[in-house]
């Protein structure tokens, strides 16, 4: 396919969910064109030199789990375009007080034994879910509609529409096994007590036995990179440079999809929208922002546990009641002194991070949307409560408050990574009002991005299931 002035769909935002989309209409057969306002692709998955030369930095999105279940992902094979995926021993550690660490490894028995008294426990909810785990994935990441395994689904809701505090206190006896699940129902970026949070942790941990939480060899810019050249690969046509202010701005086209959050396609489409639409978009509910450091490091962390040197993404937070109080206090508009930590050491399985005997690391928490306050102190206190001397080994460090978050990409609104609040009535009960999710009021526009279920995560179907939607509809 040659550059031309129209096009059979043009994709405005080129983060996975952009590229998924692309990907998905140019193997039907039609013309394609990509749009993105920064100079490279990637969106939450760019990585970039942030603290000192040849330190190579995840800016957004650094571990990718759902990547490995999405039917988007696996329906391509990226190996042929650079991707590489790389794992850590084990999934997740969890470090404790006590010196000691909870951790996810792949084997969910091993896993279990480590829990004592709550091993058995444990094994009994992870084990079904981990038996169903494809039929599973598919119907949770697939497009609102009647699923494909109703009985399965039916089994998890029964446990994960639960909130994750009261499932904790309810399954687990021991602090460990729940601070665990906490640290991993957090992900959700919601309150603990809030419903549906226990089904975050449940599709982690299940992850974790099953495909592992890998990361991207040479930093996540290799995900998009790799998406950019299997699209061009077909024919397609990328953008860059190419800012998107008005419907105007784009080239024509039978359908425009949109990987955007709902304000910034109201500022473009304009009064093509109902009113009410309209309305609709710019009071979509955005959560709380990030907190976002990175670290060039003289060695490895002096985790107190060496557990946790087996572990890519490690969670700080000591027990279930901290990480419930951290993540409550950033929608209450406040700044707790131990925040809930997640960060992630990338460097000591891809040595392409860092220069020899290096290290980078990666870490956010989560802060007020539009907070200004600076964390730093409280975040690297957190990783020196489990890991003493840590100040010692910083080279260099970058701090990304939630504003910065924005600028980078303006779909982080207030430093909100997830596109919107992950409320289960916001993200999968008529979402902006509407039964139909992707579509909009107006013939041949589409949303694509984390703002539409499945959701946030780099798994491409929001972008997936857009734009089957609009060859359903349109062609």
């Amino acid at each position: 396919m040659t550059d031309s002035n129209s096009y059979d769909a043009v994709i405005v935002g080129a983060g996975p969910n952009g590229l998924a989309a692309a990907i998905t209409l140019i193997r039907q057969g039609l013309s394609v064109v990509v749009c993105e306002a920064k100079e490279t692709t990637g969106g939450g998955t760019r990585t970039a030199q942030l603290t000192l030369p040849g330190f190579h930095h995840d800016i957004c999105s650094a571990v990718h789990p759902l990547a490995l279940v999405s039917p988007f992902f696996r329906s391509v094979d990226l190996s042929e375009y650079g991707l590489a995926w790389i794992h850590s021993p084990a999934s997740l550690a969890h470090p404790l007080d006590d010196g000691t660490a909870v951790v996810l490894e792949r084997s969910a028995e091993l896993s279990a034994q480590r829990l004592n008294s709550d091993a058995e426990r444990y094994y009994a909810v992870i084990q079904p879910l981990i038996r169903n785990w494809e039929a599973l994935a598919e119907d949770i990441l697939q497009p609102l509609s009647i699923p494909d395994h109703p009985l399965i689904l039916l089994q998890f809701a029964m446990l994960g529409l639960r909130s994750a505090e009261k499932f904790s206190l309810k399954r687990f006896r021991g602090e460990k096994t729940r601070a665990l699940f906490a640290g991993l129902a957090a992900h959700s970026i919601l309150p603990l007590n809030s419903m549906a949070t226990t089904s975050f942790g449940l599709l982690l941990a299940t992850a974790a036995h099953t495909v592992g939480w890998p990361i991207a060899g040479g930093g996540s810019q290799s995900i998009a990179d790799a998406l950019e050249r299997h699209f061009m690969s077909l024919g397609g046509v990328v953008k860059t440079n190419h800012c998107v202010n008005s419907i105007h701005d784009l080239p024509e086209a039978r359908a425009v999809l949109f990987d955007l959050i709902p304000r910034q396609i109201a500022d473009i489409v304009g009064d093509r929208f109902p009113q009410n639409y309209t309305s609709r978009l710019r009071n979509h509910r955005h959560g709380p922002g990030v907190f976002k450091m990175d670290w060039a490091l003289d060695g490895a962390i002096p985790w107190k546990a060496a557990d946790c040197l087996s572990a890519a993404t490690v969670h700080l937070g000591g027990s279930l009641e901290e990480i419930a109080a951290s993540e409550m206090a950033a929608w209450q508009g406040q700044h707790v002194e131990r925040p809930f930590v997640i960060l992630a050491q990338p460097s000591l399985f891809d040595n392409t991070r860092a220069p020899e005997g290096k290290h980078t690391v990666w870490a956010y928490c989560h802060v007020p949307n539009g907070s200004t306050f600076d964390m730093t102190d409280r975040v690297e206190s957190q990783i020196e409560r489990f890991a003493p001397g840590f100040r010692e080994r910083i080279l260099a460090r970058s701090v990304m408050l939630p504003i910065d978050m924005q600028t980078y990409n303006p779909n982080y609104q207030g430093g909100d990574i997830a596109g919107g609040a992950q409320f289960f009535t916001q993200l999968f009960f008529k979402p902006l009002g509407r039964w139909h999710a992707y579509s909009t009021p107006v013939k041949g526009i589409y949303i694509c991005s984390s703002s539409m279920p499945p959701g946030a995560g780099v798994h491409g179907m929001c972008g997936y299931n857009a734009a089957n939607v609009a060859l359903n509809e349109l062609y």
